[in-house]
């Protein structure tokens, strides 16, 4: 039998199948990779504008970079840098300083750098260099106004240019205008400052940080309808220049610390060194002889803390006496330090009436809250049965223990003690009301009680001439004492409240230094003041600073600057020290050799026109064009100067964008964030991620605007996205559309 085999005849397919087969290779095959070249052909351009702009989406950026939001959403400019080394050179009673600042740009596009930093209270700023490769820029000194205007012009026109200016006697911006992509800029400021002394101790503090400050809100203030029903209103506000003294401000918990700081200090004492501390950071010390050291930080060190430097003589005992002088061009300048002799006396007979007045509010939260509260706890346990008392708390809110000041018997100070015990950090820092709290005397004509103010605080407010003309008007018989708290305290508020309050200010970074600072104090407020103090050149023709000589407390010293007629005559100074008179007399002729002595004579000047205007001795004019004349005249940065450098060089051309971006600021250490900006949304996992990539947040006015979302809703860049996987898919189609495509043709062909 004979079996034949055959395979069946094939079968056409369906032609709806056939028909979707074909479209899907057309597809495929010519369409998509028309639509991708006509994707890449359009992107191209916008890829270029990108490369040549600072902004960038989230997608764009690397770990470690920290942005800034900028006007266009969803886009972001990542923040520039800046790296701080501080040179300082003590000489006696002065110290000269150089702080340079080296600007860098991360981003792909031109940005203007503005950088918010502070500088001692009484430092006097006069020289600024700013470095470009090899080419060094020497700044000036103009008038506010005009030092602004070639800034701008130079900015504009596409030329370096730096701009120094005083906001606050103690807090400075620095703008850098046209910083190329990836490109460093360096700006050196050169500053005078004096050294301090207390009892046997001098010591030197270089702020690092500006602490984000509370800013009230405007007032606005209403007439009384007229009778047709119309009326008018003003606005009063208290920090007119919000804007320039608020940085971003960055999260400790999210980001790592910005600003490396490196300080060396040149210690010329003068005498014979004995102890040499810094107590907020570590440092090592090189021996140069018996009176000179060399001290420089060690480890790793970020902008988030004053730095302090104390140092004592060797025989424990601080000369009483020290008189320099310094020759420039035709003039000559003296500073003198003296302090009057301890007389063994009884201390005060008149009990005291003591208001003691604590901040509670955000910015006092973590360690500086315990500060507050210990120092508080120690000045209660030391009144006496005799004194009279009362605490006021404030936040936003405040709040006074008693109606009015109590005796300190053991009832009341117990309860004081609970009360403060209790206290928790939140909130705004309204610091007016509890200021005029303190300060309504109901018995203004009792001279039985010292009345006396304790105020206990970070004075991180931005309205601090409120509270400058708040005790000049409202004073009386009270004296104001004022202890600075926290790593980074508002030092010009403190020293200048203190000095028209008549009283004094005392600092305290650490919850170690609580017991003996805080001793010292109430040696100093139960201690008999010197006082009716006059100081005379016999030569004539002195101009004296400060015009209205303080009162002095145990262990402080008076400091004068003059410029003279000549290096020639006596320096006599008089006062009462208690009730008994005092005196002493200096020939100037045998001063010792001193450095920057007219810059800070110019500085004390530029200070007593502030304080004078304050009191109302002079008027805001008289003092403007005292300060204006001494600052042109001396090269100083003041209120109403500035410095400002310009590179002749164009460096950027008008086509490519310039952005301006504020460089970011650490925390204060010791500061919680939440306290201060409110609480956080930030989840725990969100606060524990590994990227780096965050924004900075922005405090403005009493309430922070936040520039970074919650760790739970932030597009973090897409660091392994899907794009690989849908490019294999999308060839798997093509060729599984193509064989469909021949198998197709093949069968169709043999069915024909």
């Amino acid at each position: 039998m004979k079996i034949v085999t055959h395979s069946p005849s094939p079968q056409p397919l369906p032609s709806w199948l056939r028909y979707t087969c074909q479209a899907v290779w057309l597809i495929n095959i010519v369409v998509l990779p028309l639509v991708a070249l006509l994707a890449v052909f359009l992107a191209g351009p916008a890829r270029a504008e990108t490369a040549q702009s600072p902004l960038v989406t989230m997608d764009e950026v690397k770990s470690g970079t920290l942005l800034l939001k900028s006007s266009e959403a969803g886009r972001y400019i990542e923040a520039p840098r800046v790296a701080t080394d501080v040179d300082i050179i003590v000489s006696g009673p002065t110290a000269r300083a150089r702080i340079t600042q080296i600007f860098t740009n991360p981003s792909n596009g031109w940005v203007e750098a503005v950088y918010a930093y502070p500088l001692p209270e009484e430092s006097a700023v006069h020289a600024l260099k700013m470095v470009i490769g090899k080419r060094v820029i020497i700044g000036d000194i103009k008038e506010k106004k005009e030092a602004k205007a070639i800034y701008e012009t130079a900015k504009a026109a596409g030329q370096k240019a730096s701009l120094v200016e005083q906001e606050r006697p103690n807090l400075f911006t620095n703008s850098v205008a046209n910083i190329g992509p990836h490109e460093q800029v360096v700006v050196q400021i050169d500053y005078q400052e004096p050294v301090r002394l207390s009892g046997d101790e001098f010591s030197l503090r270089v702020p690092l940080v500006v602490a984000p400050r509370y800013n009230p809100a405007p007032i606005t203030q209403t007439a009384d309808l007229a009778a047709d029903g119309s009326g008018w209103g003003t606005t009063a506000d208290p920090v007119p220049d919000r804007d320039k003294i608020t940085s971003p401000a960055l999260d400790p918990r999210i980001n790592a610390p910005v600003n490396p700081v490196t300080i060396k200090v040149r210690l010329q004492a003068g005498f014979a060194l004995g102890e040499v501390k810094s107590p907020h950071h570590s440092i090592r010390t090189e021996t140069v002889d018996a009176q000179t050291q060399i001290i420089a930080l060690t480890g790793e060190n970020h902008a988030d803390r004053d730095f302090e430097l104390t140092w004592k003589p060797q025989n424990s005992k601080a000369p009483a006496v020290g008189l320099f002088r310094e020759t420039i061009g035709k003039n000559d300048y003296a500073l003198a330090y003296v302090t009057p002799p301890v007389v063994e006396q009884k201390q005060e007979e008149r009990p005291r009436e003591i208001v003691f007045v604590i901040d509670n509010s955000g910015s006092m939260g973590g360690t500086s809250m315990d500060q507050a509260k210990a120092s508080l706890d120690y000045a209660l346990s030391r009144l006496k049965p005799a004194d009279r008392f009362n605490v006021i708390r404030f936040d936003d809110t405040m709040t006074a223990l008693f109606q009015d000041t109590v005796t300190a018997n053991r009832d009341n100070v117990s309860t004081a003690r609970e009360f403060v015990g209790d206290l928790e950090a939140s909130g705004g820092t309204e610091m007016l009301a509890p200021l005029e709290a303190a300060l309504n005397d109901k018995r203004p004509n009792d001279q039985a009680f010292v009345r006396q103010i304790v105020f206990l605080t970070d004075g991180a407010i931005g309205n601090e001439q409120q509270l400058l003309d708040t005790i000049a008007a409202k004073l009386g018989r009270s004296r104001v004492f004022m202890v600075g708290i926290g790593s980074a305290p508002n030092n010009y508020l403190m020293n200048r409240a203190a000095e028209l309050g008549r009283g004094t200010f005392t600092s305290i970074g650490s919850t170690d230094q609580v017991d003996e600072r805080m001793r010292n104090l109430f040696a100093k407020l139960e201690s008999p003041v010197i006082t009716n103090l006059v100081a005379t050149f016999s030569a004539g023709n002195a101009d004296v600073t400060p015009a209205i000589l303080p009162d002095l407390y145990r262990g402080e010293p008076l400091v004068i600057a003059a410029k003279l007629g000549s290096l020639s005559g006596t320096l006599t100074i008089k006062g009462m020290i208690g009730k008994q008179p005092w005196e002493v007399t200096l020939p100037v002729a045998k001063a010792a050799e001193g450095e920057g002595l007219s810059k800070l004579w110019a500085r004390r000047k530029i200070s007593d026109a502030e304080v004078e205007s304050t009191l109302g001795k002079i008027s805001r004019e008289e003092a403007d064009k005292r300060i204006l004349k001494l600052a042109l005249e001396n090269s100083l940065v003041s209120r109403l100067t500035s410095l400002v450098a310009v590179d002749k060089t164009v460096t950027r051309s008008q086509d490519k964008p310039l952005t301006r971006a504020d460089v970011p600021i650490n925390l204060p250490a010791g500061w919680d964030f939440d306290k201060v900006f409110g609480e956080q949304t930030t989840r725990k996992a969100g606060l524990e991620s590994d990227s780096n990539i965050q924004l900075a947040k922005l405090v403005q006015g009493n309430k922070p605007v936040t520039k970074q979302a919650p760790a739970d809703e932030l597009p973090l860049p897409q660091t392994a996205t899907d794009a690989e996987l849908r490019i294999i898919a999308g060839l798997m189609m093509l060729l599984a559309s193509a064989g469909l495509f021949f198998f197709t043709r093949k069968t169709t062909g043999k069915a024909s």
